[in-house]
């Protein structure tokens, strides 16, 4: 709310609506995400990416545009954020199937942890950068949000290096064999 307000100068029932719009969005994309990691275990990983890249695409694109970003910018902006929380899901998935049972409650704390921690950093971080920079300005918030592209690209390439080792795993446990 406070980026829409100060750095995209929207109104408040303005940014309320993207932010309901955010919700929306996870409402009808989660059962979509579901289906495809049901139908698509193998590919998980690249629904894993493919949310990444499209974070780090749509924020280029908004944190390039000079001035505030156009309406249809930031709709757009917050639909593909809206993925990001039926996404992270994935992770729960990949760590439930490619772990044996025993290791299964470590696993998925590791997956939540991450990202927690990940999420916890980033705020961290960026408020230091806006506090250092003034405050709520646009030129704060757009510095400010550069600090998720390092944390997309650690993701990415944890995803990278583990997938091999989850579809090895998988493998090995059969068709139709369930951890």
């Amino acid at each position: 709310m406070p980026y829409l307000e100060s750095a995209q100068h929207l109104s408040a029932s303005a940014a309320g609506a993207l932010m309901t719009l955010f919700v929306l969005g996870m409402i009808c994309i989660g059962p979509v995400v579901g289906m495809l990691t049901s139908r698509h275990p193998a590919r998980r990983s690249w629904m894993l990416l493919t949310v990444i890249a499209a974070d780090a695409l749509i924020w280029t694109a908004v944190l390039t545009y000079p001035g505030p970003a156009p309406h249809w910018l930031l709709v757009l902006l917050v639909l593909v954020l809206s993925a990001g929380g039926p996404g992270s899901v994935v992770g729960f998935d990949i760590a439930r199937t490619s772990n044996p049972r025993a290791n299964l409650g470590v696993a998925q704390a590791m997956v939540n942890m991450g990202g927690f921690s990940a999420t916890l950093v980033v705020l961290a971080v960026m408020g230091a950068v806006m506090t250092a920079l003034g405050g709520f300005t646009p030129e704060a918030f757009r510095l400010a949000w550069l600090v998720q592209y390092p944390v997309w690209l650690a993701a990415a390439i944890g995803v990278l290096v583990m997938r091999r080792q989850a579809r090895d795993h998988d493998a090995a446990r059969g068709p139709g064999e369930v951890t």
